[in-house]
């Protein structure tokens, strides 16, 4: 099981309106367990994000690190790093 920071749990609560219609999640706990049942991954850069979709089968080609950065699925976080929850 993936440990997830407060900083992850705490932007997806308050972000999950660009992927989801409806919250998914009202308190951090359900967040948090939100994330490790669809084993949302934390990377380190705009490069990552896009290995991680290549590697997950998604069509990535011709996209650029900024449409990736404004994909639904991706969650820029505070530190840095970026949170990939697919829905």
């Amino acid at each position: 099981m993936y440990e997830y920071s407060e900083e992850c749990i705490l932007t997806f609560l308050k972000n999950q309106g660009q992927l989801f219609a409806e919250p998914v999640a009202e308190t951090e706990e359900e967040a948090e367990a939100f994330l490790e049942d669809c084993m949302a991954a934390v990377v380190d850069s705009l490069e990552e994000v896009r290995d991680y979709f290549e590697e997950n089968g998604m069509d990535v080609d011709g996209m650029s690190l900024e449409e990736m950065e404004d994909a639904s699925e991706v969650f820029a976080l505070p530190g840095g790093q970026y949170l990939i929850v697919e829905g």
